[in-house]
């Protein structure tokens, strides 16, 4: 029977074999993400190197999506960049945006069709381990990804979901220091839309004082 202490010695084990790389890759993170909140062009570059590091980390634990997924953030990383610095009608960057209820429930649910079917091939025909969890939190991220790049007010609500079940799948392959990183991006992302929220909110008002001026 593993008892606490059989517990804390094996985190102190892994985790110090995963510590100096992954420690680079969550401390980049973090950046991301606080630059993010702020909307600052800054959090594309720190994404990019994060997620290069990951790549190779996830791959060797046979996290074959995570892996895949972090390829692809490293992609997103530039197309972001190019949206917040030269998107939107004016070539000034993209302005924050909305989605409609039946919007969002028209993306969940086609992304859980694809994340069950992915699974299920991942499942049958490669050495996968947790392949539906895997699948679906990669499906999701890959989705909500390309709404943080289109500055979409929501995205952050879908990060607290799947922050939560990445916490669950990376405390189960022994990544201890990543796992603690996605308990701070809840509370993070958590801040985030309402952050978000509140400068939507203060951009779509009109100014009353200069339409009167």
């Amino acid at each position: 029977m593993t008892t606490v202490s059989d517990w804390l010695q094996q985190a102190a084990s892994e985790a110090h074999a995963l510590s100096g790389w992954e420690a680079v890759a969550v401390l980049l993170a973090i950046a991301y993400l606080l630059l993010a909140m702020r909307r600052s062009l800054w959090c594309w570059p720190a994404a990019a190197v994060s997620t290069l590091i990951y790549t190779v980390l996830f791959w060797k634990v046979a996290l074959l999506m995570e892996s895949v997924l972090n390829v692809y953030y490293l992609a997103m990383a530039a197309y972001g960049y190019w949206q917040w610095r030269f998107g939107g009608q004016r070539g000034d960057g993209l302005p924050l945006v909305r989605w409609s209820a039946s919007t969002h429930l028209a993306v969940i649910l086609a992304t859980g069709v694809v994340a069950l079917g992915l699974g299920y091939l991942m499942d049958n025909h490669t050495h996968a381990d947790m392949a539906y969890l895997d699948a679906m939190t990669t499906c999701f991220a890959v989705v909500t990804t390309v709404m943080v790049a289109r500055k979409v007010v929501e995205n952050w609500l879908y990060w607290v979901v799947i922050d939560f079940a990445s916490i669950y799948l990376y405390l189960a392959k022994g990544f201890y220091l990543t796992a603690a990183l996605f308990v701070f991006y809840v509370g993070m992302a958590t801040v985030a839309y309402f952050q978000w929220r509140n400068q939507y909110q203060r951009e779509s008002t009109p100014d009353l004082g200069l339409q009167g001026a």
